[in-house]
């Protein structure tokens, strides 16, 4: 199966390997039977109720019903979005979801590949046929969020150009933590706000983007505008660099 590399504007070159179809089935089906092993303990949980409770309210069955179908059907959104881009069944197999340039999904990009999986799962062939069919074995959910899912032990491994931070210090210490939800789009804006345009314009350009960063990051730091905005990048490359060793 061939590897894709890309050079992400994170300054990080990432050599990632789609996971296999096989790899893909087997953790869906882990998954599957995780699931199924919750609902009978709920189910087992509900009889012994029913023992000690032989005529249950409305309510209790609602109640009932919500613990056991919720988990179940937000199964797969829930644990990507708050286990970094895993299931169990991933976990296991040792893949990870991922945005095709190899940053971290969204919670929308986890959204729409979860909405996208029930209509996989009703019509498995056209998910099955998406993922043997296209180039990262993508299925309809990995296509419209622009995700693949990739094998973990390259993702351990993604390979970083030390040289492109060379003029990061070994013990540099990043000055804003804030600088970490940053999206490579808004870093870029920043990167080409402070390196080019109009010179008399720049000053301008550069105080209105400040503002606009100070209160998106809720930064009250009296620091300069070009000091900040360069310091941002400077810990969002920190950061880039320490999600990857």
């Amino acid at each position: 199966m061939a590897d894709s590399t890309i050079i992400t504007g994170q300054y990080v070159q990432i050599e990632q390997t789609p996971a296999s179809l096989g790899a893909r089935v087997l953790g869906r089906l882990i998954d599957m039977l995780l699931m199924g092993a919750y609902c009978g303990a709920i189910i087992g949980v509900w009889a012994l109720y029913r023992r000690m409770n032989s005529d249950p309210s409305e309510i209790e069955v609602v109640l009932m019903l919500t613990v056991c179908l919720l988990p179940i059907m937000g199964y797969s959104f829930l644990w990507e979005t708050f286990y970094n881009g895993q299931t169990p069944g991933k976990r296991l197999l040792g893949t990870r979801v991922v945005m095709k340039d190899g940053s971290r999904p969204s919670v929308g990009a986890y959204l729409l590949r979860w909405l996208l999986l029930l209509i996989d799962l009703q019509t498995s062939y056209v998910g099955l046929l998406c993922i043997a069919l296209t180039k990262n074995n993508q299925r309809l959910g990995d296509l419209a969020a622009g995700t693949i899912v990739i094998k973990e032990k390259d993702f351990k491994k993604i390979h970083v150009t030390l040289d492109e931070f060379s003029h990061l210090d070994r013990e540099y210490r990043p000055i804003f933590p804030q600088a970490e939800r940053l999206s490579l789009a808004q870093v870029d804006l920043i990167t080409r706000t402070l390196s080019g345009g109009d010179r008399r314009t720049r000053p301008s350009r550069i105080s209105e983007l400040a503002g606009q960063v100070r209160s998106y990051l809720h930064i009250e730091a009296a620091t300069p505008d070009e000091m900040l905005l360069r310091t941002l990048v400077r810990d969002y490359q920190y950061y880039a660099l320490e999600s990857v060793i």
